[in-house]
């Protein structure tokens, strides 16, 4: 989850596809979405409604990571197929390289992180269009996102939680862990605004007037990620328990295709935060590539194979899709981030291993 350097003024503009065109080899599935309304985050939107949906069906915003785009990571996850076969709607926000020249969303920004501002305020502008252009299910609105689109998911869920029934964040950070690109960077490696629970969720309760439910919570998050630290999707779970009113041990705690699964429920026994850490994962979205059910997207860069389809789980999660359970078949061999050696204390080493593990520097 890079970030643009420290001082870099990031530029807005309206005009233009994002500069990060889809390999060849990838049929675009995704249609735009023009004239969504105010848009101050100068974002694009692109969508995807699968043939003969219908009235009242669900939608999961998805928000790509760095070095992305909205028909890359659709091809990479295979939500569009997952939409064709349970009939929901998707929504893609998609970063131009004129607001950060990586192409992350801005979740470090003061500008792109509250309520009615920025790059918040065109999401959820979009989610607004399609609830209407598409007779949407208000109450089934869903948000999900890698690295920095990850982080973008807290975001949207802290400023506008009455919009969304759940959210799930891969290889993300909590609500709250930086106001700028040098904070940005102590925050994935997991020396950001931490603290205890009740200030993490503090920090989503004042994002908002927000006084109803919160949405539920599912966390995913690599062993063996160098570039946001495990930690983070430790201090997420305690932030969305906190909110919750949850303690902080699971309930219960088992095992998903050989990866730690921990549950947290209310006393009614629903589910309201899921943590799943992938054993040996590096840093990208967990895959287990194939077309039977239970099996979605296709094994690329920071799409990892690991066996375990996060896709599949994660609709299961947001109630749009049943839960299936991993086709008994060898597991692919988690994909770990090699170590370079380095100086202790090398500040600057540790920033350019973040960068070149999502492929930003050779």
């Amino acid at each position: 989850m890079p970030v643009i350097r420290p001082g870099l003024r990031v530029r807005r503009s309206a005009r233009g596809r994002s500069a990060f065109a889809p390999p060849s080899q990838i049929r675009d599935r995704l249609s735009d979405l023009p004239d969504f309304g105010a848009n101050p985050g100068s974002l694009l939107a692109r969508f995807y409604v699968p043939e003969g949906m219908k009235e009242n069906a669900p939608l999961v915003v998805v928000l790509h990571g760095c070095t992305q785009n909205a028909a890359a990571y659709d091809h990479g996850a295979g939500w569009s197929r997952l939409a064709d076969r349970h009939g929901f709607a998707l929504l893609y926000p998609e970063q131009q390289r004129a607001n950060n020249p990586m192409l992350c969303f801005n979740w470090f920004s003061d500008g792109d992180t509250r309520r009615g501002e920025g790059e918040p305020a065109s999401i959820r502008a979009m989610i607004e269009a399609m609830r209407v252009r598409y007779g949407i299910d208000p109450a089934r609105i869903f948000v999900t996102g890698l690295s920095a689109g990850g982080a973008m998911a807290s975001v949207m869920l802290a400023a506008y939680p009455e919009v969304f029934a759940a959210g799930a964040i891969i290889a993300g950070v909590p609500y709250g862990c930086a106001s700028d690109a040098a904070q940005a960077f102590e925050c994935m490696a997991g020396r950001g605004r931490g603290g205890a629970t009740r200030d993490l969720a503090a920090r989503v309760r004042r994002a908002s007037p927000h006084q109803g439910p919160w949405p539920r919570v599912q966390v995913w998050q690599g062993s063996a990620d160098r570039t946001v630290a495990a930690s983070n999707a430790d201090a997420i779970v305690r932030q969305w328990t906190g909110l919750h009113g949850l303690p902080a041990a699971p309930q219960r705690s088992d095992l998903v295709a050989g990866h730690p699964r921990r549950q947290w429920l209310d006393a009614s026994g629903a589910l309201l935060v899921e943590q799943y850490e992938i054993t040996g994962m590096a840093h990208g979205t967990p895959l287990d590539p194939g077309t039977d059910e239970g099996r979605s997207g296709e094994a690329g860069a920071h799409m990892l194979d690991v066996g375990l389809s996060s896709t599949d789980r994660i609709a299961a999660f947001f109630g749009i899709a049943p839960a299936v359970e991993p086709p008994a078949r060898r597991r692919a061999r988690p994909r770990v981030e090699p170590t370079r050696p380095r100086p202790a204390g090398d500040v600057q080493a540790l920033i350019e291993d973040a960068l070149r593990a999502a492929g930003l520097m050779r």
